[in-house]
């Protein structure tokens, strides 16, 4: 039934919004900014609230006369302003409550989004609090009406109880001191909304706060004319407890409960506000989804440049694109204008619901997308046409770390563990690399070997190679607490999005960046099916064996195939013999529909794609982890001292 309604809701902002964008032009539809108008409108009732209450008297005998004497002695400034302030109120009210259900119409408030959802609804209960105390002010026929109803129906809660609450409704007892309790309650929840509006908007990559500006004018516009023609004025003279009030002209933005109290009962009236709260409350984990709406996280890459960022389940492209500090173009943020298109390269995503006129069907069948509506159901690489992207690349950021934890894993293996500073956390992507700096400049590569999500330490696999420069060091002179230099992350030998079964071939160290992947694939539960053939000189060279064994009890849908090149006559090995990726052959002799992966060294990768090539895989559904030539290239790779050269390359 919720679903249902979301739809027609969905259907008639869609409709209304197609008309609005012809009549005002997509950059200027009011219903693209109901939130931030929302904001803009709170300020107009902050100002001209301050204002009026400079020449407001807090007694109860003189509020009556203050507010005369403003409305008609200064009519050129304090009457205006007065009427302002009502039908800006009014519009807080109708833009935020609007705001609410096209939220809700469009699915917004679940996963990530349940926190600004909640905030909400709390500023509801924060705006009426604060409008119908505003009503008791002025101090005539209306406000006595309004204080009056307000304080029978909180009477009907029993922590309160009849006879207490009906004390403050006599004559004696609206005594000077209560009545500035009143205008203190006007301007403490008042404060209080600007904070929750503040915290309301956190979660929200680059959130807006101000309407265009011809909204805004156009705003102002209409509440001047508003407030020449159908001026704000009080009703039926000075409050008058001891007199019945028989008719009022109500405010429906601000007073619907009072009617309902009266045509029901004050009890009623909490049971039918309390139990609409509640379910607005409760709305964000009723389970209703959208058949095939996200619930879990994924990768984007963005491309030009391949910069990786992660999207929270039902998060938007536009919105984790932001979230990760992309200058990414946009516009009305809601599929009206087109701006923010894009090209989806690999994976599939939900397009959402955005204006037929900006994205066609053909351009849905050449891959184009909006980002701003289009959320990811897989991993997705994308492309924006963006020079930004390129420079965030170029601009390698530069860290330095504490050498925490050193690990002989073998002979010649050391596992490194790397901790930045002050309990800084080092975002990546699972496959990328990171470039130790030496002091005369030189590079040496090496993989991330910990997933993403587990990132309060670098872990690194270390083979020494005779000669080098750096991995000698480590063996040799590295202690714990030593400081190491790096730059990164880079690199794009990443898990790309598909369906398709995914095979692994590591070589020896190999291993590292193909660990990140398949950690990150698990935590992120991706239920693809994927095979680990490791291939290594002797059977003591499988050094997390164990590990890759675990994983394969642990993961249905993971398989451990160990290779070993030369194995010792003298051990016991019944395993797997030969090259690596030739045993991957034997039991693959079809790769059409698989994606490889090759990780290892380069003569490895240089004998291992032609051959799977030839046996049926798509070069576009061939990735390698070292510089081949003729196949497409990044970076250089930088010296045969490091584990890595992480180009990412697809054959």
């Amino acid at each position: 039934m919720i679903g249902l309604l979301q739809r027609v809701l969905r259907r008639i902002f869609m409709a209304v919004e197609g008309v609005f964008n012809s009549a005002f032009g997509d950059r200027f539809n009011p219903l693209y900014h109901l939130g931030a108008t929302t904001f803009f409108l709170f300020w107009v009732v902050a100002v001209t609230g301050t204002y009026l209450y400079a020449f407001f008297d807090t007694a109860v005998s003189a509020a009556y006369p203050s507010v005369e004497a403003i409305t008609h002695r200064q009519w050129f400034a304090g009457g205006i302003l007065r009427s302002i302030h009502r039908y800006a109120s009014d519009a807080m009210v109708l833009t935020m409550l609007l705001h609410m259900v096209r939220c809700f119409a469009f699915d917004r408030l679940r996963g990530f989004r349940w926190f600004s959802w909640v905030s909400g609804v709390g500023l509801i209960w924060l705006v009426y609090i604060v409008g119908i105390n505003g009503y008791m002010l002025p101090w005539d026929r209306y406000a006595q009406y309004v204080t009056v109803q307000s304080f029978e129906w909180m009477s009907s809660i029993p922590l309160f109880g009849a006879t207490i609450m009906r004390n403050f409704i006599y004559p004696a007892s609206m005594t000077d001191r209560f009545f500035s309790l009143l205008a203190f309650i006007h301007i403490g929840v008042s404060l209080i909304i600007l904070l929750v509006m503040w915290v309301h908007v956190q979660r929200v990559p680059k959130a807006a706060t101000q309407p265009p500006r011809p909204i805004a004018l156009s705003l102002l516009a209409t509440f001047l004319a508003l407030a020449i023609l159908l001026p704000v004025v009080t009703q039926g003279g000075m409050a008058d407890l001891m007199r019945a009030i028989d008719v009022v002209r109500l405010d429906w933005f601000f007073l619907p409960v009072l009617p309902l109290m009266e045509s029901t009962s004050p009890r009623s009236a909490w049971w039918v506000v309390g139990s609409g709260t509640i379910l607005l409350l409760v709305l964000p984990w009723l389970r209703w989804r959208r058949q095939g709406a996200p619930q879990q996280e994924f990768q984007l890459a963005f491309h030009p440049g391949a910069v990786h960022v992660s999207a929270r389940p039902g998060e938007t492209l536009l919105d984790a694109g932001l979230r990760a500090g992309l200058a990414l173009p946009y516009d009305c943020r809601n599929g009206g204008c087109g701006v923010c298109e894009c090209t989806v390269l690999n994976g599939r995503i939900d397009h959402g619901a955005y204006q037929p006129g900006v994205l066609t069907e053909a351009m849905r069948g050449a891959g184009k997308a909006l980002m701003c509506v289009a959320t990811p159901l897989e991993d997705v690489e994308l492309e924006v046409a963006v020079a930004s992207l390129l420079v965030g690349v170029a601009e390698t950021p530069v860290h330095s770390a504490r050498v925490e934890r050193m690990q002989r894993l073998g002979d010649d293996l050391m596992r490194v563990h790397l901790l930045l500073p002050d309990g800084e956390r080092l975002p990546f992507a699972a496959g990328q690399y990171i470039n130790i700096l030496l002091d005369d400049g030189q590079k040496r590569a090496f993989s991330f070997a910990n997933p993403p999500h587990d990132n309060a330490l670098i872990e690194l696999h270390v083979r020494r190679v005779p000669g080098g420069r750096f991995t000698t060091a480590v063996f040799e002179t590295m202690q714990v607490g030593d400081t190491i230099r790096f730059e990164g992350p880079v690199g794009r030998f990443t898990l790309h999005a598909g369906q398709h079964p995914i095979l692994f071939i590591s070589g020896a160290t190999g291993l590292a960046p193909v660990k990140s992947i398949i950690e990150d694939a698990f935590h992120r539960g991706v239920p693809r099916a994927m095979w680990l053939y490791w291939g290594v000189r002797q059977q003591q060279d499988l050094y997390m064996r164990s590990q890759a064994e675990a994983w394969a009890r642990e993961h249905a849908n993971f398989h451990f195939v160990p290779v070993v090149s030369e194995p010792d006559t003298a051990a016991t090995w019944s395993g797997r013999t030969g090259l690596v990726h030739e045993a991957l052959l034997a039991d693959f002799p079809d790769l059409r529909g698989h994606d490889v992966y090759v990780c290892g060294s380069v003569r490895m990768v240089e004998h291992a794609v032609p051959a799977l090539l030839a046996q049926g895989l798509d070069e576009n559904a061939c990735f390698s982890d070292a510089f081949v030539p003729g196949f497409r290239t990044g970076a250089e790779a930088t010296d045969a001292d490091s584990n890595s050269t992480n180009q990412g390359e697809r054959s």
